[in-house]
């Protein structure tokens, strides 16, 4: 398998896909905050849901990079 069809594997693509659902879905958690008010509980909860879907995007990344 070349590094070209390795770096475009359906692998890769369900990885970043997986990023981008769970960072959306920390987005819209934030704004849950101005719904229920609890300020400190959605932005802490939301900004931990942004960091694992940012951990997941880099790990996405850096295999295609490694490919």
């Amino acid at each position: 398998m070349s590094s070209m069809e390795k770096a475009n594997s359906i692998n890769i693509y369900a990885i970043l896909t997986v990023a981008i659902i769970v960072g959306t879905v920390g987005v819209f958690f934030r704004f849950l905050d101005q719904a229920f008010g609890h300020g400190f509980l959605f932005t802490s909860v939301s900004n931990i849901i942004l960091v694992i879907g940012i951990l997941i995007a880099l790990k996405g990344v850096f295999a295609i990079l490694k490919a």
